[in-house]
């Protein structure tokens, strides 16, 4: 699975608009926010570092709600945009999750698992379970 990196604002406007996940790398402002929702429609979730989620305005929150996007909390450790704009969830880490689920162990269990081995978020991790296939 791919996360596409956003590094500035500039790069909105250039997204494609099938973008499902987005990771903000800078501390976006509402303004930010609207224009990626407008540019990017299928947008599903947006990752930010948590001292940047924590400077959102309810307002953005309600606005994400209401469109169905989660907002989670998360990194992308050792990401570098120059080499790809791109962040991609290791393919390992897709091959232990299809084998947990095909083994018939519970999603919160593969969640709680994954989650503490990888230091992935739970909730980026869930939603990579409730996909209907595995990129």
């Amino acid at each position: 699975m791919k996360i596409r990196v956003v590094s500035s604002r500039n790069e909105i406007l250039s997204l494609n608009s099938n973008e499902r996940v987005v990771h903000f790398a800078f501390r976006p402002s509402n303004k930010d926010v609207f224009l990626l929702v407008e540019t990017c429609p299928k947008l599903e979730i947006i990752q930010l570092p948590k001292s940047y989620k924590r400077t959102l305005s309810r307002a953005i929150e309600m606005f994400l709600e209401m469109k169905k996007i989660q907002l989670l909390e998360g990194d992308v450790w050792g990401h570098r945009k120059d080499i790809n704009e791109y962040y991609s969830i290791p393919p390992s880490v897709m091959t232990e999750i299809r084998n947990k689920k095909a083994e018939g162990i519970p999603n919160e269990r593969i969640t709680e698992k994954i989650a503490r081995e990888r230091k992935l978020n739970p909730k980026m991790i869930s939603y990579i379970l409730n996909r209907k296939q595995y990129e």
